[in-house]
This record gives structure tokens, sequence and C-alpha cells, in this order.
């Protein structure tokens, strides 16, 4: 049997290819031997708050496991409306939210609908890669746009206006970013925003980290601007529900419709076990521990970022949102002679037993000079890390 062409234009996911090298070096490990710390994976290190679990068994042990609609539980949606107006001060009728099995459906089920073969989506360079080839996997093409630090690596107004192509039907902007942690300002997406549907295309604006932005200046959804805006979100971030495959979008009205009859055949519905421990989520207490772990999360990345610019591996641009840092680690790959950040991230991998990811994922635009950590991991760990990086750099920079 032959695989369909549409599979060689999909890249390998090649973080995984650095998890494979790790677990082997992990099992060649002695008890001697200081453990992998790995700082490769986006995902929380905390699971789902008490609630949410019992929400879950509760679920399962009362029978409530059939078929929701394809739209998702109405209470569920309900308490994600309610969520938009307490947390951003935003109207968002239930009508237009559409729950999904995590947001990987969300955009699989927005590009069908909107994407026709031959489409070209814009996209900022670097961004993550499964946003792409979404658009790749319904015949479309994924048009990466360099970005740089100035720009918060960021697409602007005057760089979609200057690359839009007759092909162009719209724009996909992720707020905070994977892998920068950087969020665009909400009058540049605007300003993107009002240019493209002057060309009468789309915007979709992936905001699957927005409930972890540290910064007053950009904590606010694409949804304040316009109801055209297309925001795709999930329970795996702030929510802490990585395997229970559960996420949402809001889109125009108009748009339901078509939506909903995809969904009825790709997916049926999400889990119902999962739509009802979502319910739970929004619980007043749920709702407590996902504010201490955000500020968490903030207290790694005010102790880790400033940690890796001493140590040369220089982080262009703070992270606003998400737990990730962008390191430019070009200096550290000059000095051990690699040609680039994949070499550089399996080296230190084997010399300091800390896994991170190669910039390649990421896309084209520098990124061989770039490598993501994870720092969502113990504040610990995160110190060991550098404990342990700063050991290498005073061998490779004395």
């Amino acid at each position: 049997m032959k695989p369909a062409q549409r599979t060689q234009q999909i890249e390998p996911f090649y973080v995984m290819e650095v998890a494979k090298r790790a677990a082997e070096i992990e099992r060649s490990l002695t008890p001697n031997d200081p453990s992998m710390i790995h700082l490769t994976l986006g995902e929380p290190d905390f699971t789902a708050p008490p609630l949410v679990q019992t929400a879950a068994i509760n679920a399962i042990s009362q029978g409530l496991t059939q078929y929701t609609p394809a739209l998702g539980l109405t209470e569920l949606r309900e308490q994600i409306s309610q969520w938009y107006e307490t947390r951003f001060g935003l109207t968002i009728p239930v009508e237009r939210i559409v729950v999904t099995a995590g947001a990987s459906a969300a955009l699989q089920l927005i590009c069908m609908a909107l994407v026709e073969p031959g489409d070209e989506v814009m996209m900022p360079d670097p961004c993550y890669p499964c946003n792409r080839h979404f658009v790749t996997s319904v015949g479309g093409t994924a048009a990466l746009i360099p970005t740089t630090a100035a720009e918060r690596f960021q697409l602007s107004k005057q760089k979609v206006a200057d690359h839009w192509q007759p092909r162009t039907k719209g724009v996909l902007i992720a707020s905070p970013s994977n892998p920068t942690g950087t969020s665009i300002s909400a009058s540049e997406l605007n300003a993107i925003h009002q240019y493209v549907k002057s060309k009468q295309g789309f915007t979709i604006v992936d905001e699957l980290y927005l409930g972890l932005s540290y910064d007053e200046a950009y904590a606010q959804s694409a949804l304040a601007l316009d109801d055209d805006i297309i925001s795709i979100n999930s329970f795996s971030k702030y929510f802490s529900m990585t395997g229970w495959r559960l996420g949402w979008m809001v889109v125009p009205e108009r748009l339901v419709a078509t939506v909903e009859k995809l969904a009825q055949n790709f997916f049926i519905c999400p889990s119902t076990i999962s739509q009802h421990a979502g319910i739970a989520c929004f619980a007043p207490d749920s709702l407590a521990e996902y504010e201490q772990r955000r500020a968490e999360y903030r207290r790694r990345r005010d102790w880790v970022i400033p940690a890796f610019n001493e140590l040369g591996l220089t982080v262009p641009v703070m992270p606003d949102g998400a737990f990730y840092a962008w390191a430019d680690c070009s200096s550290w790959s000059e000095a051990m002679e690699l040609p680039s950040s994949w070499e550089f991230a399996f080296e230190i991998m084997q010399r300091s037993h800390v896994a991170i990811t190669p910039g390649r994922d990421f896309g084209s635009a520098d990124t061989d000079r770039f490598v993501r950590f994870s720092t969502s991991n113990s504040l610990d760990n995160l110190q060991q890390a550098v404990e342990r990086l700063a050991k290498l750099h005073a061998t490779l920079f004395r």
C-alpha cells in the first residue's frame, strides 16, 4: 500500500526524536549518574485538580458516558461563556462555542471548514509545527513569514500586507505563542484582522496559553476585537488536562452549522467523561487553584530567564505567557564546534542530562540558532538544570 501523497508534505515532530534519545540515555544510566531533567514537552507538570478528577469519576459511576451533542454539553458551553465574562469582561454567546476533542480537533475542523486545496494560510516563523500541518492536511499551504525578536516573533500588519498573495486566504496567529511565549498587541492584531477582513479572508487566533498570561497588556482575548475572529482554546494548558483531550473554539455564528456538520462526521462528540470533568474546572475552588499555579509558572519564569541570560543562552524577548524560553544558543554551539541547535540539543542531553527541544521543529527563520526550554517543571529541577549547564559553561568559556 502506498501512503497518500499529502503525508509526504508533513514533517516529523522532531521533538520526539529528542525524547527517544533521552529515553535511551536514561536506560543506560547507573544509580550514581544524575537523572535526566526533561525540559522538552509543553505539558503542565500539574494534573487536574481534585474537583475535576472527582467529576470524571462521578460521571463514570453515574453512567454519564453516552454520546453528547457534537457541539458539546450545554452546561460546559455555558460555563465557558461565563468564564469569558468573568475573566475578560466579554459576552460570548453559548451558540458560538464549540467544544472539541482537544484544540487539535478544533484546528482540524476549522481548517476543513475554511481552507480549500491550494489555499495559503499565513503564519509567523517560528510557530507551533502542528498548526502548519493542519493546513497541509486539508490541501492548503502554510506560508511561514520570518519574524524577529524586535517584532516579538509575531506578525505585523505590514508584513501580512507585503506577503499577501492571490492564493492567501487567512492568517493563523498564536498569542501567547509556542515556542516563544510572546503575545501580539491588541492594536497590531486588530490592524492585521482588519486588513485580512478587507481581503475577505479569515483570522484564526490560537489562544491555548491565554489563561497563562502574566502581563495585563496582553492578557485579553482576541474575541474582544471582532465577532469575526476565530479563537482556538484548550483545557490542556491553563486547566492542566492534556491527556483528557478537551478543547473548544469560538466561531462566527454563520460558521456554527458547518463546523457542527463536520464535527458530527469526524468525531461524533468530544469525550463525554472529559466534558463532565471540564465543567468542574470552573468551580471557584478549581479556579483558585489554577490561579495559584499561574503564579507558580510566573515565579519559575522570573527565576529561570535571567539565569539563562547569564549563561549566554539569551532569551531575546521576555515571555509574557505560557511556559517556554526561546533561547539563542549560537555562542554555545560555536564554542562546541557544532553546526546548529539540533546538534547542540543532543550534546547537552548527553553531557549534562538536560533534555530540550531544538529549533528545527518550529520553522526555518534562524531556528538553527534557537532551542526551546519548557519551564513547566519544578523550580528545583529548573535550578538543577541551570546548575548543570553552568558547570558545562565553565568548561567551554574559560
